[in-house]
């Protein structure tokens, strides 16, 4: 029988693995089992010598729910009132879809509205136009 590598799979800084394998393997991380925020897995490989490998993957937990915020950008630099628009929502379960909170409500975009004030602009203009060039 051929030697094959273990595995060991560690979160953050735990020094104690939460999984010990033998390669190859399919793993399921649960993840509801881990605080919302950044987190590491640290995989840890050992071939039949004793030579280690290691894989560090940055991920981030969201279980919670949602958090969705306008009116405010990360490390922006703010003075005075700030009108802010906040919605949370949780995801469920996926028997049901909840459709109240589901979606954010924003408000329109600037670009609509240099869109719309220009083609108004146009439509007077060529009002204007089509009345002061009418025979009278």
């Amino acid at each position: 029988m051929e030697a094959r590598s273990s595995i060991l799979i560690f979160i953050d800084d735990d020094p104690k693995p939460i999984a010990d394998f033998i390669s190859p393997v399919n793993f399921e991380l649960d993840t509801t089992k881990l605080v919302d925020g950044k987190h590491t897995l640290k995989i840890v490989s050992r071939d039949p010598d004793g030579k280690e490998g290691i894989r560090l993957i940055p991920f981030e937990v969201q279980n919670g729910p949602a958090i969705a915020i306008e009116g405010i950008k990360e490390n922006a630099i703010v003075d005075g009132v700030l009108p802010l628009m906040i919605n949370a929502y949780g995801k469920g379960n996926s028997q049901n879809f909840h459709i109240v909170g589901s979606e954010s409500p924003r408000s329109i975009p600037s670009w609509v509205w240099i869109i719309i004030i220009g083609f108004f602009g146009w439509a007077m203009y060529y009002l204007i136009s089509y009345l002061h060039l009418r025979p009278q």
